[in-house]
Formats: structure tokens, C-alpha cells, sequence
């Protein structure tokens, strides 16, 4: 269990600011800014180091999202990977499995952050890509202290992995992410000649070298060795997608989310649902039942709906029309219900966000999907491959069945707002599928309840699991609790903080930037000097 969270101020700046959940990757972003970089080169910069920093949730074979504002306008960044050509449901069945592996090769799809940096450097950035990249390669080689969250999650990884995976194929993994047959304890320095040396690489080819070079090799090699599906050509035909973000009018302000196949159109449903009531409240208990039930909604159409947007049966303008969000609501009542859903389990991601002092903000997301990933590692590269394949299902007909060069239904997603075309700013929530619950929680501590960033994260959070089943942290409003178990609600009081996730802010106030970040675990705040 982690401690319990303290409250902070939010943090002002009429200056550039950026938050993540690691200080040395957030040192890394306002040195960016120091030098003449922008928010989008920080926010790369910080991308890359947080490879290093925190591998527990990510790495250089993870996937990435970003919302981009930036010539007066909001772009959307899609650098999720898709499924391997060479796959199908057939062949994964074929292998003795009944759903998706979270560990092996099985699972591993195109990883997509690589491509994603590169364009956003390309389209946006001020400074050069290796100038870039630099902070993160010399993190890797001259080390960076281990914290104690940290510590706990290369633990927990540890010891499952050791007690559950063996042989060739997860061995890379051992020899990259515990040389001494164990994992890091707290405040001890941890270096990474292999990953620096790859990031040398991807700086040098503009990140060509991973998807056709020296880089593209190795993983398709190892994924040939091993039986694996992904190969060269799969990596060779990737290319980090520009996409339209979408977005609801909630309280006269815009929320926004990056389209399917992410997960964030849910986080829009909920809210398109609550539009229609007048106000909400965060210590009243009705308002809470009805954001849960609004968010049990969105998350269940979802679920049955939201794979690859090629693949998709229902259109997303479908999805979040108001006249949609009425007839979902009339499903609210006094009670609580039971829609059909899986159950979430926990997610392995990182979120940043930067803003800088000319008006460009970024919100990035940045996923393995669960903690290391798929245990997969390429030997000598540092280099983690995800475990994002094990959202696809293997149902026949489910929208979301693996298919070759399919992308599947994705939990990461980055929020922004902003009011009048102007930007209010980034704002996001890490935990695999908690994550659009705390975006709602977020917009409505933020616009019903005129929380400042800061207190807005700190504000007590629940989480939804299944049918009637709700956790809530041990400072929620006992008042509150009594009163939704009498609404139906199965409610569980939870200490586990990582079950909540880990949100960052950045806000425009005036002529400042005002920003929270999470005191439920390692993050920071830093300022451009």
C-alpha cells in the first residue's frame, strides 16, 4: 500500500511549466524550456526520459497519445501500433489459448511512441531531435535515483515475473531489469547503457533506425526466434497517425479526447449524460450516484462498441450526440444498476504535461499498458516491448476480435479543455480503465465545483470495478458512502492508492499557468527559470 495522499497548492508560473509523475523526467521538460525549446519539445523530452525513469509503466515500446495545441488550434497524435499482419484469432487460438495472453509475444503489437515523437518534433518543435533526446540518453547512462513508489512497482513486477516467467524469452528481461537478481531498492542509482545507446540511435535517424534500421532488425529478429508475429514489415509500414480530436460542450466549456480507438469517447459520453442535469456536487450523494451510473453507461456502450474505427459498427458522432446522452440517461434513477461490463483491472502508464510561454500546451500519454509490458525485452537495446494485444478478445464476432493490422480498443487517453476556441489547458489521469472516470471526476472537481487543479486531484476518488461494485479511498465522505449503499452501490474502502491513478494539471489562470499534480505517488511540478 502506498502512503496516504497530502494535499498541496496548486503551483503558479507566468513562465513554462510541466508536471509528470518523476522529478528527473520533469527536471528534464523546464531544462527544455530553458534552452529555447517549446511545450512539444519538452513534452518529448520528458517522454523519452520517462523510459528510463520509470519503466514500471513504460517504455520504448509502448504506445502514445497526445493532444497538441499549438497555432491557435488543437491537433490530436494517434501512435498506437496495430495488431502484426502475419496474426489472427485462429493462429492465438491454434496456440492453446481461450483469450489474449498479458505476457509473451502473443500480445505484443507495432509499438507506436517512437513515430509519435518524432512527428510531434517534426511538425512542432523548436529545437532538433537529438538535442531533444539527449536529457534521457544521458539519464540512462550516468543514472537516476530509484524513489520509493518507484521501487515498490519494479518489486511487485519483479517478484511475479520470477516466480511465473522463465526461459530464453523472458531472460532479456532479468538481464535488463534486474542484473543483480533482484529488483532496485530505494535510493540506489540505476544505469542503462543499452537503452542509451538506443535512444543515440532513434536520435541520430529521427527514429527511422527503430522502425527501418539497425533497431527494426533486432525486434523482428528476436520476434522471428521466439515464434513471435511481429516482423520487419510490420514495424516498416508504421507511421504515427494526425487525427481530429473530439469533444463535448460540458458547463460552456469544451472537453476533449482523442477518438477511437481510444477509450477517451467514454469519459465524453459520461459528461454528454450529465449535461443533463442542472449541477453536480461532489459532497452530495446524489450527484455521485449519478456520475457513477453516467460513467457505468459510457463505459459499457464502450466496451460492446470502440475498437478501430474501421472495425467499428457504430459511428462516434453516434456515440456522443445529445440526443443519445438522453435516452442513456433515462436509465438513471434512484438506484443503482447492473450494465454489462468487464471488470478494469490496473494500468501501466505515465502522463505529462507541459505548457509553455508562447501559448503552446501539450497533454501526452504514454502506456506499456501493464507495468513492464509483456516481459518481452530485446536483448542489449533496453528496449520493452508492449502488452497492448491483450485488449483485443478473442470472441468471433466482438468488435474488438484480433485482426491482422487492426488496432485495438485502447485505455490510454490525454484530456483538454479549453472555452470560447481559447485553451484552458492539459489534464489527465493514468489506471488502465479508471482512467476516463478520473477524467470525469477531474472535469466536474474543476467546472461544477471550481476546485483549482491542486485540490481537484486531491479530492477523494472512487473507481468503479463491475456491475454494482465501487471502490472509494478511506477519506471519502462517510455521509456519502452510507447513502449510495442505500442507492444499491456495492461499496469497498480501499487504501490502495495506484487503483485511483495519477493525474497532472496545467491550467491557464490570467496571465499565469497554475498546475496539480498527484500526491497519491511520485510526481512533480517544475518551473522554466
Amino acid at each position: 500500500m502506498n502512503s496516504y495522499p497530502i494535499s498541496r497548492f496548486s503551483t503558479y508560473s507566468h513562465k513554462g511549466m510541466v508536471a509528470t509523475s518523476q522529478s528527473s523526467a520533469a527536471a528534464v521538460g523546464a531544462h527544455i524550456l530553458s534552452i529555447g525549446g517549446n511545450a512539444i519539445d519538452a513534452a518529448v523530452a520528458m517522454a523519452a526520459s520517462l523510459t528510463v525513469v520509470e519503466p514500471t509503466c513504460n517504455g520504448l515500446g509502448s504506445d502514445a497519445f497526445a493532444l497538441i495545441y499549438s497555432d491557435n488550434r488543437l491537433h490530436g497524435l494517434n501512435a498506437s501500433g496495430h495488431a502484426p499482419l502475419s496474426v489472427s484469432r485462429e493462429k492465438i487460438l491454434d496456440r492453446g489459448f481461450t483469450q489474449m495472453p498479458l505476457f509473451g509475444l502473443e500480445s505484443v503489437t507495432v509499438p507506436g511512441a517512437v513515430s509519435g515523437w518524432a512527428q510531434m518534433i517534426k511538425r512542432f518543435g523548436n529545437l532538433s531531435f537529438s538535442e531533444v533526446l539527449q536529457p534521457a540518453i544521458e539519464l540512462a547512462r550516468n543514472g537516476f535515483s530509484v524513489s520509493k513508489n518507484l521501487s515498490l512497482l519494479w518489486k511487485t513486477a519483479f517478484d511475479h515475473f520470477s516466480e511465473n516467467l522463465s526461459g530464453d524469452l523472458y531472460k532479456p528481461w532479468f538481464d535488463t531489469f534486474a542484473p543483480l537478481n533482484r529488483s532496485p531498492k530505494v535510493g540506489e542509482v540505476v544505469t542503462s547503457p543499452f537503452h542509451a545507446h538506443t535512444l543515440e540511435l532513434i536520435a541520430h535517424s529521427h527514429g527511422e533506425a527503430f522502425y527501418q534500421g539497425e533497431l527494426a532488425e533486432k525486434i523482428a529478429s528476436f520476434s522471428r526466434k521466439h515464434d513471435g508475429f511481429l516482423s520487419l514489415e510490420d514495424l516498416q509500414k508504421y507511421e504515427a497517425q494526425w487525427v481530429d480530436p473530439i469533444k463535448v460542450e460540458y458547463r460552456s466549456h469544451q472537453v476533449w479526447e482523442i477518438p477511437p480507438n481510444g477509450q477517451g469517447i467514454s469519459a465524453l459520453m459520461s459528461l454528454q449524460m450529465l449535461n443533463e442535469f442542472e449541477s453536480l456536487d461532489r459532497e452530495d450523494e446524489l450527484s455521485v450516484h449519478r456520475i457513477i451510473e453516467a460513467t457505468k453507461l459510457a463505459m459499457s456502450d464502450v466496451a460492446t462498441h470502440v475498437t478501430d474505427p474501421r472495425y467499428m459498427r457504430v459511428s462516434t458522432d453516434h456515440l456522443l450526440s445529445p440526443s443519445y446522452a438522453k435516452e442513456r440517461v433515462q436509465l438513471i434513477g434512484e438506484k443503482a444498476i447492473e450494465p454489462s461490463a468487464g471488470e478494469p483491472t490496473k494500468g501501466g502508464t505515465v502522463y505529462l504535461a507541459t505548457a509553455d510561454k508562447w501559448g503552446n500546451m501539450v497533454s501526452f500519454i504514454q502506456s506499456n499498458y501493464e507495468g513492464f509490458g509483456s516481459a518481452v525485452v530485446i536483448p542489449e537495446t533496453g528496449i520493452a516491448m508492449q502488452n497492448r494485444g491483450n485488449n483485443f478478445s478473442l470472441e468471433k464476432d466482438h468488435v474488438n476480435c484480433i485482426a491482422p493490422n487492426k488496432k485495438t480498443y485502447h485505455t490510454i487517453i490525454p484530456g483538454f479543455i479549453t472555452k470560447d476556441d481559447a485553451p484552458v489547458g492539459p489534464f489527465g489521469v493514468m489506471g488502465g480503465f479508471n482512467q476516463p472516470q478520473g477524467h470525469v471526476q477531474v472535469v466536474v472537481n474543476t467546472l461544477d465545483n471550481k476546485l483549482d487543479p491542486q485540490a481537484a486531484l486531491d479530492a477523494p476518488r472512487w473507481r468503479w470495478l463491475e456491475k454494482k461494485r465501487v471502490l472509494v479511498e478511506p477519506s471519502f465522505n462517510p455521509q456519502v458512502i452510507s447513502a449510495l449503499k442505500e442507492r444499491g452501490h456495492d461499496i469497498e474502502i480501499s487504501d490502495d492508492y495506484e487503483l485511483y491513478g495519477r493525474g497532472q494539471i496545467i491550467f491557464k489562470e490570467n496571465q499565469s499557468l497554475v498546475g496539480g499534480c498527484e500526491s497519491r505517488t511520485d510526481s512533480l511540478i517544475a518551473l522554466e527559470h
